[in-house]
């Protein structure tokens, strides 16, 4: 790949390694220069740009970490779409995230330019959360790197899975001596169902017995079928012939294991009575900061097993305790920082206006393929992965409504349509989930758009990083739709007349994004008699 200096009579298609602002120009890096771009910069009296130029040997990095992307994507796992050489990997479901560290490793030494980054192996996720990012370094990486790195990926199984938290069934057994508190005993049930319940599994019973050899035997017997049977002793275990392993084998247990190189939760026990999953709880069970207990539950939830030597590779980074260089929070302090996660990007969809230049005639009802226009529209927003979506209706409700019907949407009807677009914007906006990080606003009489556009203006959304706003571009023309940050909603609120939000945009220059794409759709809306004429030629109407 060719980087550095390039004259503008060489620079058409290259693409801009710094970004340029002078006078009227101001591109950002990673722009591939147009004619019309060259021409700009010329005038603004630069005669030459630092700019990158792939060679036939190079893969875009785009392309690259896409492809790397879905050789480690595994089972419980999605893949995002590819922006400045990035693609996000992300948890489908809550789990936990497994991975093979070493192909990991392999793969980051195949080649500077080809990178990816992980969670800890074991780590519990939510539904959402980032497990991972592949990143080329550079704006293409050699072929044989990524070739290399694709087949490093898919050496056996899946290099990177989650795997989902199952709806386990659970049962608590406390033994009690003489001068133990119900109230003790109480909130080591609240804590322990808590914990349960956020790992998709259900304590359905719990019961209480003295903290003896016989009486624990009888109390596990009365247990039932469960999928877990968690044992809280009166006092710790401290030998395998203590009372809570003497009692489990008793009631025909077998100890599996006991201690664990955690701590807190040196304590812990390992057992199984048939196919059932026994473990006595360490003193530090009760509490609902993080213990060794909670990496051995997480394990069982998510249906991997667990048997002594998993145990006892605990110890790397199983220094749990708080100590000053390492606090971990305290009941009823400020909750941790969010993980990584998806955005949750909802869609906006204008479908309220009165087809003016058309005639007299409503083009969202046009007849496009076999199907209403707006539907035709509406389906590809569906199939994006922006959610919600909803559909400002308005000139003609009932009849739009009604060619969406039996979709997974939400419709809302905006009485001020008359008063033009912002009106329109603003009843959506208002209609949105109050956890949305921002919205697709699209244009119902655009059926040229595809979810793969919708996609990557979400891959590109970065507000940390000065892109709260992305607006797609073709050879430099941008188009619709847009992607709006949450914080600009409230400006979007007091918009008035048919301009919508671009006026939006001059103002906040510095947190816009161009995003290039291939599809002409951006720049296609039917607005009037002959475009809509067009379209059905396209599509093999009369």
């Amino acid at each position: 790949m060719f980087f550095g200096p390039l004259p503008l009579r060489e620079a058409e298609g290259a693409i801009l390694a710094h970004s340029v602002r002078r006078g009227a120009v101001s591109f950002k890096k990673g722009r591939i220069l147009s004619a019309e771009d060259v021409a700009a910069l010329r005038d603004a009296g630069l005669t030459s740009v630092t700019a990158a130029r792939p060679g036939p040997d190079d893969v875009g990095e785009d392309a690259a970490a896409a492809r790397i992307a879905a050789a480690l994507k595994g089972q419980g796992v999605t893949v995002g779409a590819a922006f400045t050489g990035r693609v996000n990997l992300f948890a489908e479901a809550a789990g936990l995230f497994l991975l093979d560290a070493e192909r990991i490793d392999a793969l980051n030494q195949i080649d500077e330019s080809v990178t990816v980054a992980t969670l800890p192996p074991f780590a519990a996720v939510e539904a959402g959360q980032m497990v991972a990012t592949v990143k080329i370094i550079p704006f293409a990486a050699p072929r044989a790197a990524v070739e290399g790195a694709e087949v490093e990926a898919s050496a056996g199984q899946p290099a990177l899975r989650v795997a989902p938290f199952r709806a386990l069934t659970a049962a608590l057994i406390q033994t009690r001596l003489p001068g133990i508190k119900d109230s003790v005993l109480d909130k080591t049930v609240a804590v322990t169902r808590e914990r349960l319940e956020a790992l998709n599994a259900r304590l359905v019973r719990d019961s209480r017995c003295y903290h003896g050899e016989a009486a624990l035997a009888d109390a596990i017997a009365a247990a039932g079928r469960v999928d877990l049977l968690l044992i809280a002793g009166a006092s710790a275990i401290t030998d395998r012939r203590d009372v809570l392993p003497a009692g489990i084998e008793r009631a025909g247990g077998v100890i599996d294991h006991f201690g664990m190189p955690v701590d807190p939760g040196n304590l812990l026990l390992l057992a199984r009575i048939g196919d059932t999953a026994v473990l006595g709880l360490p003193g530090c069970a009760r509490s609902p900061k993080l213990n060794g207990f909670d990496w051995v539950l997480q394990r069982i939830a998510a249906g991997i097993p667990v048997e002594r030597r998993d145990v006892m590779r605990m110890g790397v980074g199983g220094l749990l305790a708080e100590i000053p260089s390492r606090p971990l929070p305290r009941a009823g302090t400020a909750a941790a920082a969010e993980p990584p996660r998806a955005p949750r990007i909802a869609a906006l969809v204008l479908a309220a206006g009165r087809s003016s230049r058309m005639g007299g005639s409503n083009k969202l009802l046009a007849e496009v393929g076999g199907q209403p226009l707006v539907a035709r529209t509406v389906e590809a927003v569906l199939a994006s992965q922006a959610k919600p979506v909803v559909v400002v209706t308005g000139h003609q409700a009932e009849a739009v409504s009604a060619a969406l019907a039996g979709r997974p949407l939400t419709l809302v009807h905006n009485p001020d349509y008359a008063d033009g677009l912002s009106a329109s914007l603003k009843a959506g906006l208002a209609a949105l989930p109050g956890d949305v990080d921002g919205v697709v606003v699209c244009l119902g009489d655009m059926p040229r758009v595809s979810p793969a556009v919708i996609d990557r203006l979400v891959a590109a959304y970065n507000p940390t990083e000065g892109r709260a706003v992305c607006i797609p571009t073709v050879q430099g023309k941008r188009g619709n739709p847009v992607l709006w940050d949450r914080g600009f909603f409230a400006e979007m609120m007091k918009l008035t007349g048919d301009a919508g939000a671009k006026s939006l945009l001059a103002r906040h220059a510095d947190q816009v994004v161009e995003v290039p794409v291939v599809e002409g759709g951006i720049l296609y809306d039917v607005d009037t008699p002959e475009l809509l004429a067009e379209l059905r030629g396209g599509e093999g109407q009369s």
